[in-house]
């Protein structure tokens, strides 16, 4: 974890060393997103739960086809897994701190990728429609993911983001049964550019 953590800081340093010009903006979105649970040699992929995000953004120029993103977002994730006349709901919040590279082969468009970490803010779970527990002990408090996209300028200020995030680590905190949790995300995103 300190090898990645020293990395993206050299990387994010490389670049305001760089920099030629850097933009600050706002974001928001909906996430559409799942867990993967596996144990004992079989996996489940759960339903998707819709969700939200939003926070801010710096977008640092390195040269005019290349620049570097860090991101601060509240993000709101989960699933929801259907069984024998059961539905339970899994809602998990993070703060997720993405950093993407995006490369800009045409202006205006650009193609994204970057490692996130994600901390986790609360995780309530639901059966049957009934009261939200806590069950935030059942989940690690770090994720980690790799986020891919595209994103879309409209005008100097108006853009689009289309992304997936690839959730790497297991979210299962001290489970004896073996199971491993995964989350993946698909979000799209309105930013505003200053």
């Amino acid at each position: 974890m300190k090898k990645i953590i020293l990395s993206a800081l050299a990387v994010f340093a490389f670049a305001l060393t760089n920099a030629q010009e850097t933009k600050f903006g706002l974001k928001a979105g909906l996430n559409i997103a799942n867990q993967k649970f596996e144990a004992q040699g079989s996996s489940v992929t759960a339903n998707s739960i819709l969700g939200i995000q939003f926070g801010g953004f710096a977008e640092i120029n390195v040269s005019e086809k290349f620049a570097i993103q860090p991101e601060v977002l509240f993000s709101t994730e989960g699933s929801k897994l259907k069984a024998e006349g059961t539905n339970v709901t899994f809602n998990l919040a993070y703060i997720n701190i993405p950093v993407m590279a995006k490369f800009y082969p045409v202006e205006k468009f650009s193609l994204q990728a970057g490692p996130q970490l994600g901390m986790l803010v609360s995780a309530k779970g639901e059966v049957n429609g009934g009261n939200k527990e806590d069950i935030k002990e059942g989940y690690k408090s770090i994720n980690f993911g790799l986020n891919l996209g595209a994103g879309y300028e409209f005008t100097d200020n108006l853009l689009v983001d289309l992304r997936y995030n690839f959730g790497l680590s297991d979210i299962a905190e001290n489970n004896e049964e073996g199971l491993k949790m995964t989350g993946s995300v698909f979000s799209i995103a309105l930013g505003y550019k200053f």
